[in-house]
């Protein structure tokens, strides 16, 4: 990698730099903001209704329920940082889903087989319309608000067609009562283990390899990421099937914590998604990123349903709150731009 790319796409932060080690992880946490604003959600609820917030029980529905958004959300940040969007994920998942049960419900027999084969074809699904997402944006050169919006249509379409706009059953038992509801060391359940080695993974790749380097170079600045050899069209082709890829893997998750494919319930997950990673401190314009921030900006809308349900709020101001919070955020991300100008 030449000076060029590394003076100009440097993150500013330094728990963002490319090659920095965990060390200065817990320094990097205060430096989110979106941290003090979970402590303060944290601390008023449990202020209110301790005995109900604070609760072992509730603790691991916002920890499961954090970890369904983590998923998406890792993928978010690494396209988000390249200076994309993905509006697909939602329909993504969805459709992973659906050809996820079909293919096990073809396949039947030995259940280790039959789980390989939905987990194989969720995680197809995903990286195929992550393909496409990203050939049409690098190739096409199509804005990626237009190109994700489209195929947020298609493939939600599509998976009206092979699911004949109804839910589909037959996901295996043992995936849901041994996975989906099951716990690793009697108290941490699996779909939480597999979000945070997402997590661990999407920030190992983002600040300590090169495909995390030359995400936040384009991010900075196409054009001399282009002059400084990173082939660009490529890289961004390959974000996107991240994206796609982890949106399939949380497609498969689903069907173990539900057992069906909840198609109709996924349509704010792009949302929260990019709440989250917003919060987090990744720049929406691109070029800096951080997957340790999209761990605790996805936990603040998880906070604010789980308050919202103690104290008896109507469940429709969540929606509410979440798209003021997404304007906020917004303004906020523009102000620390213009500042930094």
């Amino acid at each position: 990698m030449s000076a060029q790319v590394s003076e100009q796409a440097r993150p500013t932060d330094v728990g963002d730099a490319p090659h920095a080690s965990w060390r200065p992880a817990l320094t990097a946490v205060t430096r989110i903001w979106a941290f003090p604003v979970l402590l303060v959600l944290v601390a008023l609820f449990s202020l209110l209704r301790p005995e109900a917030f604070l609760s072992a029980v509730n603790m691991r529905s916002i920890a499961v329920d954090a970890s369904a958004y983590l998923i998406i959300a890792v993928g978010m940040t690494f396209v988000i940082t390249i200076g994309g969007i993905d509006l697909s994920v939602g329909s993504v998942l969805v459709f992973a889903g659906v050809v996820s049960t079909q293919a096990m419900v073809a396949v039947g027999g030995p259940l280790p087989l039959t789980l390989t084969v939905g987990l194989c074809a969720a995680l197809a699904g995903g990286l195929a319309w992550g393909l496409v997402n990203g050939i049409v944006v690098s190739k096409g050169r199509v804005h990626p608000l237009i190109a994700t919006l489209g195929s947020y249509s298609a493939a939600y379409g599509l998976t009206l067609v092979l699911s004949g706009g109804q839910d589909l059953r037959g996901v295996p038992d043992v995936l849901v009562d041994d996975f989906g509801n099951g716990e690793a060391l009697g108290f941490l359940p699996y779909t939480v283990v597999v979000a945070l080695a997402v997590a661990l993974v999407g920030g190992f790749l983002l600040t300590n390899t090169r495909f995390g380097l030359y995400t936040s170079a384009i991010g900075s600045n196409v054009e001399a990421a282009r002059r400084a050899a990173v082939r660009v069209d490529r890289h961004m082709i390959r974000v996107y099937m991240l994206s796609g890829a982890l949106a399939g893997l949380a497609g498969f998750i689903s069907l173990a914590r539900f057992g069906t494919t909840t198609i109709n319930g996924h349509q704010n997950d792009m949302l929260q998604a990019i709440l989250a990673v917003v919060l987090g401190g990744t720049a929406l314009a691109g070029g800096r990123g951080t997957v340790l921030g999209t761990v605790v900006g996805v936990l603040i809308p998880s906070v604010l349903a789980s308050g919202f349900v103690i104290l008896g709020v109507v469940p429709f101001w969540q929606q509410v709150a979440i798209g003021v919070s997404l304007v906020l955020v917004l303004l906020a991300d523009e102000w620390r731009r213009s500042r930094r100008l």
